[in-house]
């Protein structure tokens, strides 16, 4: 079985915790708390956190704003997790309006000025209405499953639902590492088995800054 293949045994069993020192040195009061694998169960290489946002989008966006409408709605650590957690959301392509389902690694917000993502970037696929929910899975499995073979530069992925087409994106570390933009560029057209004319398109987060736009003024790329 592929190690994020469906389990067939899908028993809730009871999640731990683990308990982690801070670096700093100090007392066990102040330790961090993350998911971890149960017993028995698959571990991911990294935990990946869900959020969901929503906006009305005659409002004008702004950081602050955007922030205090993300919601983080849950951690998964282990192949286990992930399908009992994946299983009870509703799927993208039953959204209605101005929504976003986010899985970034765990620790990393879903925003432009995130430390992790500040020098990075984004690779954009827009799809039409009705393909959001099937392109998302595989997105997001390929992503669990380290199919894209860049080390640490994914952060994460996001699916947007808009009233006239959906947009998939994959965000990474560096934007100005050419040869790794290009090789997920490449890996997302082979899991998601797109046509080779597909219009792939790329903007750095400090564009997104600047103009204060996630999708408009992208590069774009065959």
């Amino acid at each position: 079985m592929n190690q994020l293949e469906r389990p067939k045994d899908e028993r809730i069993q009871e999640e731990s915790e683990c308990h982690h020192d801070n670096s700093d040195g100090t007392n066990n009061n102040n330790r961090r708390k993350t998911v971890c694998p149960a017993v028995g169960e698959h571990p991911l290489q990294y935990n990946y956190t869900f959020w969901y946002s929503r906006r009305t989008p005659s409002r004008p966006a702004s950081s602050q704003s955007y922030e205090q409408n993300i919601r983080q709605i849950g951690t998964v650590a282990s192949v286990e997790q992930f399908w009992r957690f994946y299983s009870h959301l509703i799927r993208p392509g039953d959204l209605s309006g101005h929504s976003d389902f986010h899985l970034f690694k765990e620790g990393i917000k879903p925003m432009w000025e995130d430390e992790s993502n500040r020098s990075g970037g984004k690779w954009i696929i827009r799809l039409r209405k009705g393909l959001a929910s099937r392109f998302w899975e595989n997105i997001i499995l390929a992503m669990l499953g380290e199919q894209f073979m860049v080390g640490e530069e994914i952060c994460g992925a996001v699916v947007s639902i808009r009233f006239q087409e959906d947009i998939l994106s994959i965000w990474n570390r560096t934007s100005n590492d050419q040869m790794t933009t290009s090789r997920i560029r490449d890996t997302l057209r082979r899991v998601l088995n797109l046509p080779t004319n597909t219009i792939m398109e790329y903007k750095t987060h400090n564009d997104s800054l600047r103009d204060n736009s996630s999708f408009r003024n992208t590069k774009i790329s065959l």
